[in-house]
């Protein structure tokens, strides 16, 4: 399986699949920041890399064009997104529909959006982590495949709590990534995954507490 990996900013979540030794392999690394680590990270790994700058395209659409055409050029199974920070176009969404992930630092259903980690402060709720799941054109709200599930510590500020579910994120991500490539996970539909051969209705979970 040849996978691409969409990027913005230091790419860690990238260095943790490039870890992994994934069954698939990593053909080509996009990111939309020319200064982005995450370049120097595919580049040490030997990865092609290409700079798509959003701010050059005069709209969305014409931006997802150019990067869905080097995907195609690639010739490209799976797209993940790690740390990319565009909103995508439907019509980009669609075309690589049950074929792109995405992970997000809250318990999807809840929490969409920005700033997690504080609103689950704020709320305060006992348990947080991150989910992957398949992108659609609704905001997070595509089939929630695997979470990482941590307790919410009495000392957690923002940022140790950012810090303690970005390690989970690089624990569960290449995982998904992996069952996807030997076919352990199979997107049927917008409303049937299977894993192992039964249909998942929830997301697998795994704790850190």
């Amino acid at each position: 399986m040849k996978i691409a990996v969409l990027v913005s900013g230091s790419g860690s979540n990238l260095q943790a699949l490039i870890d992994a030794r994934l069954s698939g392999k990593i053909v080509g690394v996009i990111c939309n920041k020319p200064e982005a680590y995450a370049l120097k990270r595919a580049q040490q790994a030997g990865i092609q890399t290409a700079v798509i700058e959003h701010k050059q395209y005069p709209t969305r659409e014409t931006f997802d064009d150019v990067m869905h055409q080097q995907l195609l050029d690639w010739n490209v199974d799976l797209v993940v997104l790690a740390g990319f920070m565009r909103i995508l176009s439907a019509k980009f969404v669609h075309a690589w529909e049950g074929k792109m992930l995405n992970i997000h630092p809250s318990l999807l259903p809840h929490y969409k959006g920005m700033h997690t980690h504080q609103r689950v402060l704020n709320t305060g709720d006992m348990y947080h982590g991150c989910t992957v799941h398949y992108v659609t054109a609704e905001l997070d709200a595509g089939q929630s495949l695997a979470q990482g599930v941590l307790k919410v510590a009495r000392h957690d500020d923002v940022e140790q709590l950012a810090q303690r579910v970005h390690e989970l994120e690089h624990l569960i991500y290449p995982q998904v990534v992996e069952w996807i490539c030997t076919g352990a996970l199979q997107y049927h539909n917008t409303n049937t995954v299977m894993y192992r051969n039964q249909v998942l209705n929830e997301p697998i979970q795994f704790c850190k507490l």
